[in-house]
């Protein structure tokens, strides 16, 4: 039963949460933190680690997604970033790190501005190969992003590149965009025609969700991603609750494996998780991996040197994100394994996993998602 109330005599609406108001509850087996296991494959590919990169400039450089390749996870390269727009984008990396935040917080429209410029140099396909031909020399599965107005401009160079991975994300991501100016992107079709696995995404509902997985993607994004940096609640006004959008999209999941005759379409977190324990809940309510962007962003070798913003930030006409100082916790790998010096969830990111799994008794990601959560709002301390 759908957790209906009454905004007022007009409207009604579903309750939904955060994964702040939701907590996992222990059961009657504990396990040892070291017998449970995190791997995680999608398509031909096997992971030791359910973590993906989320494709920012702040988070992910060619290197970074190279070293998180190694430890285990998958780095995204956003190919709309500064990274395919300069050919040496150390510079303009450094000079957004430095631009004056405002003292009340991270708001400063002369900041935004800056961004604009600065993303406003052109996109450039042979940047785009080199990119990933560096992340492929190293031997890690490659993989790369595209929002889906420029899916159809550079896929083509995309694939060419030799990506293992290909992702489609954006703010909103439907199987049926309507449009009376251009032809929109098909997804059904292109993915179909396309012979890599796709990752597409954001959404946040059941419906939309199981729409997507008929298009033939392998893993749908849930979620609007760049959580810490978004500002789309506040400029549009569409926000889901991370945990409500999960469970749905879970749902949804389980449904089109009936359906389909049991196809098997992987839920991927991507928003929101800054913290342990936010990824730990994230898999409670059913996700299969999580891509994190802001846990990512503290690392010291982060290319946005303690800084983190998304492509939305940059937008010519709407921008919908800013850019938000989250310092440096320490090295990559200690934010995935540790060991941690932090009691606050920013670091050993993987371990917090484990031992949640352990605590509750279950021994893989699969079994983990059965495990109950009862609803506690946050209560600050």
């Amino acid at each position: 039963m759908m957790n209906e109330i009454e905004i007022g005599r007009g409207k009604r609406g579903t309750r939904a949460y955060s994964l702040d108001d939701i907590a996992i509850v222990p059961s009657r087996r504990t396990r040892d933190p070291q017998d449970v296991s995190v791997s995680w494959q999608i398509d031909a590919f096997q992971f030791g680690a359910p973590i993906i990169g989320a494709p920012m400039d702040s988070v992910m450089s060619p290197r970074t997604a190279i070293m998180l390749g190694q430890l285990g996870g998958l780095g995204v390269l956003n190919l709309e970033g500064l990274w395919t727009r300069y050919e040496d984008p150390e510079p303009v990396l450094a000079e957004i790190a430095s631009l004056e935040a405002e003292t009340s917080g991270n708001f400063n429209p002369a900041v935004t501005q800056r961004l604009q410029e600065l993303y406003a140099a052109p996109i450039q396909p042979e940047l785009i190969t080199a990119r990933l031909a560096e992340v492929r020399e190293s031997g890690v599965v490659v993989a790369g992003s595209l929002t889906p107005q420029r899916t159809q401009e550079h896929y083509k160079t995309v694939v060419d590149a030799g990506v293992d991975l290909f992702v489609i994300r954006g703010t909103t991501v439907s199987a049926e965009h309507v449009s009376q100016n251009q032809e929109p992107l098909n997804l059904k079709q292109f993915i179909y025609e396309l012979d890599v696995p796709v990752i597409v995404g954001g959404v946040a509902g059941y419906t939309p969700a199981l729409h997507l997985m008929r298009t033939g993607a392998a893993g749908v994004l849930v979620g609007f991603g760049g959580a810490a940096t978004g500002a789309n609640r506040q400029a549009t006004g569409i926000h889901v609750p991370m945990a409500t959008a999960i469970s749905d999209v879970a749902a949804a999941r389980r449904d089109y494996i009936e359906e389909s005759g049991g196809r098997y379409v992987h839920v991927i977190a991507d928003g929101g998780m800054g913290y342990g324990g936010s990824v730990v809940k994230a898999f409670a309510m059913g996700a299969d991996a999580v891509m994190l962007g802001t846990a990512l962003a503290r690392a010291e070798e982060a290319p946005g040197r303690g800084w983190h913003w998304g492509l939305e930030a940059t937008h010519p006409d709407m921008p919908r994100g800013d850019r938000v100082h989250v310092g440096s916790v320490g090295p990559l790998q200690e934010i995935l394994y540790g060991p941690s010096h932090h009691t606050n969830g920013t670091s050993n990111l993987v371990g917090a996993l484990r031992r949640s799994m352990a605590t509750t008794g279950y021994s893989d990601l699969k079994e983990f998602q059965r495990v109950e959560v009862i609803v506690s709002p946050y209560q600050a301390r």
